[in-house]
């Protein structure tokens, strides 16, 4: 009963408190002051006093501070506040939620909050603080779209709330997720893409700095701000990227997943800098050198460049830089008084003849200089405006071999860099790989590598500062100024040009490092993505010479047939062709599969002879040739060795590679992405960096493609959204004891699998409905007493649903769609628009009334009318037009079967050929032809013109799997070389 009244409260006091939130957010953005500016670096006083003061007073009440204003509800780092007012967080965002609250039991709140209460004081004041900051700003985010007087449609995610708070007496919050995660999802604004007011694209975040994040995440994206805050908030809610690009479509604007990831790493690394200006902040305070001037100068750091150019000179144990020296001499006024007042400036009143450094006038002016040098380099102002020019000019970074190079190194290498002995090229042309080639040349010793700046950029900045920004506030005699000029020199020269082109040359490699990151990473999806070849009885073979090839036939679900060894190229090939063809006979089998390793020119050849003598009649057999960059390692490693106990890792390699050609996804998966092989400079580039988009791109992959999780294996499944190896590891262990999930709700009697992480996979899992129809009818006998054993199991726990178990396993054909749980709703809503039922799910009968309503509503109009947003309602839609088991990788290429083989010598210039594509760089498109080599396309040679408008693209170019028409246009027969030109994407 008191539920409605706190509500009344939270709304007008949420209305209320806009202008103290108002005065807040200007408070940290203003840096003069020095009160100021130490309530915004330091963590625990980065909320002003006047806020902080009252919290331990009303930390003990359990009901106070949810009363008295909006954001210190959280002030005291309960979770039990956290839990209550996630009940009530729906009203700042829309009031259609107020009404579905009024319908909920007041008695479930008491022993939540009870049992939250006890959890919550176990915690640490770390992660008290960061949960309140991240409920800080997603209050933010409440306050201002609720301040949003224009009406907001509801989103699938309104619908979701209310099911959400319907069901918190079936165990929604009894798996080990804090319900805080619960209230951030719900709190974050869902529905249209709003463009919320400045305040509310102003993001609260963990260390405050000079600059908004939200800001400068926008400038360096070139996305819009309101983007950028929604996934920031997004982000923060802990959503993975798949649910983002599926789920929240409208939050970013429609961006695709490479943007996504590419906003996410640059978040990351502004949070990085952020995070390690705030420790040197504290480190270089509690050894009492921190000033008003050096504080404001860390907190306008936006690079690490920057701070390390800043923090410098004080770290430990260095000696000091020559204006630290000069300081401790006490020139420090003498600097100063030659630009605010240099006509009172005596240089001779500092000489002391028995003090080093001040004993004669020439050591005084040095020392004057050192420091001006010093205040000149570190200047905000002075470094724009020396930056801003440079863009402007021809600035160009030059390569030549190093002197010392021919005597330690070998004479290969140094021919692999003769592109580079004598290289220059401006920074704005350059190309990533070429600066990636830079970088490992001059890491090998092989190349010294210098940027060149014109020296008029030099005349240009002196005299800016001469006149502009260092000119002093009187008139100063002719020796003052010559110090000033050589001040300015000394700057230029021994500070600002070394941080200049560190500058250059991190902006240019972190550039070039990410966008190989993204090619390997567009290769890798281009390769996960590769059709299946589902039906057929499969032989992979390993190819080898002295330890022979191995053989490995499979059949089309997976299993493993037989496994043999022959020995093709010791002399033995036709004695063992006729164990070959007994085998592929006995096994109904007409499709080899042969790696591409050592020994694979020559066994493709052997099995291209035998298919051109009709050997294996009455069998059509062809051949291909996948990678089996990886199957080596997979073989020995421990997933293989229980996937296939007691079978040895080279005839393990057999069957990995017969599979990659079966499913792709589902065998590539095993392999740590970056042992696939379909990059470029990959050791070269920062390795987590490396890991972290690979292992995004495996997630986004599998989650697009969907498992079904009753015969999906457990290294699949870990690879889902939301989903890790521990929780992967509970569902299948749960799939063993209890038999098939029925339907998607059964997810949240598994072990460890929360609310959160059941929002962020339950869309990507499938339940295969015939699958399910015939385990019921298989059990159906069994169905009573199983359903008493999950009761004796629920009562184990201490919070276990109540809900009739009847009604948890009734199967639910939404299931075996892309369509979200939290749609479902919706979902039921269209069909009876329509006039269609769940039976015609996937039917063509189900496409037409579709069609029907479109052509005569429209979707837009149709989504107004079921109250959600066009981009959730065109994945109902895509859900219930898709059919039964529908798989979106069959639209693309399927791996390409041969019968006969090309040579090298074969080829002549002009040679027409068809090929697949191998491996894409940011220079060229590498193709197989059949040759046993690729040949190279320069990326000059791929023009838009040249690729399908047609066909669905998974990236702007060219990657692993596709096939292509290609034209020879050189060959290098010595160095095994081919240059081709695109003719078109087949």
């Amino acid at each position: 009963m008191s539920s409605l009244p706190r509500r009344a409260k939270l709304k007008v006091q949420a209305a209320a408190s806009k202008d103290e939130c108002s005065f807040f957010s200007e408070l940290s953005s203003s840096s003069e002051e020095d009160d100021k500016e130490d309530s915004v670096w330091e963590p625990q006083k980065k909320v002003p006093r006047s806020r902080k003061q009252p919290v331990p007073k009303e930390s003990k009440p359990k009901r106070m501070p949810r009363v008295k204003k909006h954001s210190p509800k959280i002030s005291d780092g309960l979770e039990d506040v956290v839990v209550k007012e996630e009940l009530n967080s729906s009203v700042a965002i829309a009031d259609v939620n107020l009404e579905e609250g009024k319908n909920e039991p007041d008695t479930v709140q008491a022993p939540k909050t009870a049992k939250t209460k006890r959890k919550s004081s176990a915690q640490s004041p770390l992660a008290q603080r960061t949960k309140k900051l991240k409920v800080e700003e997603t209050s933010k985010g409440t306050n201002a779209e609720g301040g949003n007087t224009t009406p907001e449609m509801p989103s699938t995610s309104t619908e979701w709330e209310s099911a959400c708070k319907k069901g918190k007496n079936e165990d929604d919050f009894t798996f080990g997720q804090p319900p805080l995660k619960k209230m951030k999802t719900e709190t974050c604004p869902q529905g249209q893409p709003v463009r919320f007011p400045a305040s509310a694209n102003s993001v609260k975040e963990e260390v405050e700095m000079h600059w908004d994040i939200v800001q400068v995440l926008s400038e360096r994206t070139n996305i819009e701000l309101w983007v950028c805050a929604n996934i920031i908030r997004l982000f923060n809610d802990d959503n993975t990227i798949p649910f983002i690009i599926r789920y929240r479509k409208e939050l970013i604007n429609n961006l695709d997943a490479d943007s996504l990831r590419e906003v996410q790493q640059t978040l990351d690394e502004l949070r990085a800098v952020a995070k390690k200006v705030h420790s040197t902040i504290q480190k270089i305070k509690k050894d009492g050198k921190m000033s008003e001037c050096l504080l404001k100068a860390l907190l306008n750091c936006k690079t690490f460049e920057e701070l390390e150019h800043v923090s410098a000179p004080y770290k430990t144990g260095s000696k000091g830089t020559k204006a630290q020296r000069a300081k401790q001499l006490g020139l420090e006024g003498a600097a100063r008084t030659l630009l605010e007042n240099p006509g009172a400036l005596n240089l001779l009143s500092y000489i002391k003849p028995s003090v080093k450094g001040l004993s004669a006038l020439q050591d005084i002016e040095t020392g004057v200089q050192h420091i001006l040098a010093d205040m000149i380099a570190k200047d905000k102002d002075t470094l724009d405006f020396i930056r801003k020019l440079c863009q402007n000019r021809h600035i160009c970074i030059q390569s030549c071999l190093a002197k010392v190079s021919s005597k330690k190194v070998n004479e290969k290498d140094v021919d692999k860099f003769q592109l580079y002995q004598n290289f220059s090229c401006s920074i704005r042309n350059i190309h990533h790989h070429q600066i990636l080639a830079i970088n490992r040349g001059e890491n090998l010793k092989i190349l010294t590598v210098k940027v060149n700046i014109p020296d008029g950029v030099k005349n240009e900045f002196c005299r800016w500062c001469i006149q502009n920004r260092w000119r002093p506030r009187g008139f100063a005699r002719p020796e003052l100024m010559k110090v000033l000029h050589n001040s300015l020199d000394d700057s230029f020269k021994r500070l600002i040009y070394p941080l200049l082109c560190r500058e250059f040359r991190a902006k240019l490699t972190s550039d070039a490092e990410k966008e190989s990151v993204m090619m390997f990473g567009r290769n890798l999806r281009q390769l996960l993505l590769t059709s299946p070849v589902p039906g057929r009885t499969l032989m992979g073979v390993d190819p080898g010479y002295k330890h022979g090839c191995k053989l490995a036939i499979i059949s089309p679900t997976s299993q493993i047939l037989h496994t043999d060894v022959v020995y093709l190229h010791s002399g033995q090939g036709f004695r063992e062709a006729e164990k070959i063809k007994r085998l592929l006979l006995n096994f109904s089998c007409s499709t080899v599969v042969i790696g591409n390793g050592t020994a694979c020119r020559e066994t493709e050849a052997y099995f291209a002879d035998l298919i051109m003598k009709n050997y294996f009649a009455p069998l059509d057999v062809v051949y291909c040739i996948v990678s089996e960059a990886g199957a080596s390692i997979y073989s020995v490693s421990p997933e293989a060795d229980k996937e296939m106990p007691g079978l040895d890792p080279n005839l393990r390699s057999a069957v990995s590679i017969a599979r990659r050609v079966q499913d792709p996804l589902a065998e590539l998966v095993k392999i740590e992405p970056k042992h696939i092989g379909v990059g470029m400079y990959q050791h070269d580039v920062s390795q987590i960096l490396l890991k972290a988009t690979l292992d995004s791109i495996v997630e986004e992959c599998v989650s697009f493609v969907g498992v079904d999780i009753n015969i999906c294996s457990e290294v699949l499944l870990r690879h889902i959204a939301g989903l890790n190896a521990n929780r992967a590891k509970n569902i299948i262990e749960w799939r063993e004891k209890n038999g098939p999930f029925i339907n998607r709700e059964q997810l949240k009697k598994v072990k460890g699998l929360g609310p959160k992480s059941f929002q962020q996979c339950a869309g990507f899992i499938r339940i295969n409905q015939d699958y399910i129809r015939t385990f019921c009818s298989y059990s159906s006998q069994h169905t009573e007493s199983s359903t008493g054993v999950e009761g004796t199991n629920e009562k184990q726990g201490k919070k276990k649903s109540k809900t009739p178990v009847n009604v948890v396993l009734k199967p639910n054909p939404l299931d075996q769609t892309c369509i979200h749980p939290e749609s479902y709703d919706i979902a039921m809503r269209f069909l009876s628009f329509i006039g269609g039922t769940l039976c015609e799910i996937g039917k063509p009968e189900m496409q037409q009334k579709i069609n029907s309503l479109l052509e005569k509503e429209g979707i837009k109009k149709t989504a107004e009318g079921l109250q959600t947003t066009v981009h959730t309602l065109q994945v109902i839609i895509d859900g219930l037009s898709q059919p039964e088991s529908f798989d979106f990788r069959t639209d693309f290429d399927k791996p390409d079967f041969k019968r006969s083989i090309v040579c090298l010598e074969d080829l002549q210039v002009g040679t027409v050929l068809t090929g697949k594509v191998q491996n894409a760089t940011l220079f060229g498109i590498f193709v197989d032809i059949g040759v046993g080599r690729a040949g190279l396309i320069p990326i000059r040679n791929v023009t838009e013109a040249k690729l399908s408008k047609t066909k669905k693209r998974r990236s702007l170019g060219l990657g692993p799997g596709e096939r292509v028409e290609v034209r020879v246009l050189h060959i290098d027969v010595p160095r095994s070389r081919i240059t081709l030109d695109l003719i078109r994407v087949l």
